[in-house]
C-alpha cells in the first residue's frame, strides 16, 4: 500500500502544479478583461464649464440675480455694500472667462453707488456657500475639425444652395414710458419682459413648483426685481407689485412662506401709488 502512494506521488505533484497554473492563467485573464476598455465605449465626460456673464452696470440686484441663474456665488468686495440700487463697477474674474463648475464659483463684485437711496439691509454674500474660481485656459480648448462634404457624381445637377435666415426675437414693447423719474434710478432695460408679465409668470410658476431650497431663490430674486423695478419707476409697476401680491399668497397657501415677501410688495405699493398721484 505504501510502494502504491510512494509510486503515484510524482503524478499527483504534476497535476496539481497544472491546476495552480492554470489557475493563475484564468485570473490573469479576468484581471484584463476588467481593466481593459471596450472598443466603441464613450469617452470620458469632460467636466462642465461656465462662462461668466457681463455684469458691468447692472443694478446689483439684478447682477446677482444673473449669477444665481447662471450657477455662480458672489461676494461684494470694497467700500460700497451691496444694497439693491447699487451698480456693478468692476468684476473678478472679466466677463467671458471660461471657469470650471466647481459647485458654485464665487463672482467678485465692486460696486458703486447712485443718486438712489440705499434701502433695506445690504447683501454682500450670496446665500449659499460659494466655491473656488477655476479659469479654462483658451489655449487647452479643442476645435471640432469640420466634416468633408462628398463629391456630387458625375453629371449629376448641383443643387441650389439655399440660406436660412432666423427669426429676429420679437420685443415685448418698443416703448415703456416711467410711472414716474427716480433720481439716480436706471432706465428699464427693454430687453427684459415687463413687470406685470414677470409677475404673472411667477404666479403661475408658483402654482407648478413644489418648495425647494432652489425655488424659493427663484421666487426670492423675482420678487426683488418686481418690487426694485417698481420702486424705480418702471412701466405698469403698480399693477405689477398687485400681481406680486397675488403671488406671494399662493406662495403662502402652497409653499407656507410669502408672508413677510407680502409686507415688502405692499410697501412698495403704497410708495408708488404715492408718487404717481
Amino acid at each position: 500500500m505504501a510502494l502504491r502512494i510512494a509510486t503515484r506521488l510524482p503524478r499527483l505533484a504534476i497535476v496539481g502544479v497544472v491546476l495552480l497554473l492554470a489557475s493563475a492563467t484564468l485570473a490573469v485573464g479576468a484581471a484584463k478583461r476588467m481593466t481593459a476598455v471596450p472598443k466603441g465605449a464613450p469617452a470620458p465626460v469632460a467636466a462642465a464649464t461656465l462662462v461668466v456673464p457681463d455684469l458691468a452696470g447692472q443694478a446689483f440686484v439684478f447682477a446677482k440675480g444673473t449669477l444665481e441663474d447662471t450657477g455662480f456665488a458672489w461676494q461684494v468686495i470694497g467700500s460700497v455694500h451691496g444694497y439693491a440700487a447699487n451698480t456693478v463697477a468692476r468684476q473678478s474674474p472679466p466677463a467671458g472667462t471660461r471657469v470650471r463648475d466647481t459647485g458654485a464659483p464665487t463672482i467678485s463684485v465692486t460696486l458703486k453707488r447712485t443718486a438712489y437711496a440705499e434701502k433695506g439691509s445690504p447683501e454682500d454674500v450670496s446665500p449659499y456657500v460659494g466655491t473656488a474660481v477655476q479659469p479654462i485656459s483658451l489655449a487647452s480648448t479643442s476645435v471640432t475639425p469640420a466634416v468633408p462634404v462628398p463629391a456630387a457624381p458625375k453629371g449629376a445637377q448641383a443643387k441650389p444652395t439655399t440660406t436660412t435666415t432666423k427669426p429676429k426675437p420679437v420685443a415685448t414693447a418698443t416703448k415703456r414710458p416711467p410711472a414716474f423719474v427716480a433720481a439716480g434710478a436706471p432706465t428699464e432695460p427693454l430687453k427684459e419682459m415687463p413687470l406685470t408679465q414677470r409677475a404673472e409668470l411667477l404666479s403661475t410658476w408658483i402654482g407648478a413648483h413644489s418648495k425647494t431650497r432652489a425655488n424659493v431663490r427663484h421666487y426670492l430674486y423675482q420678487h426683488s426685481w418686481i418690487v426694485t423695478g417698481a420702486s424705480f419707476g418702471w412701466w405698469h409697476g403698480a399693477d405689477a407689485l398687485r400681481k406680486l401680491i397675488a403671488a406671494d399668497r399662493i406662495a403662502q397657501q402652497r409653499w407656507g412662506i410669502g408672508k413677510k415677501s407680502e409686507l415688502v410688495a405692499r410697501r412698495a405699493l403704497a410708495d408708488v401709488e404715492a408718487r404717481t398721484k
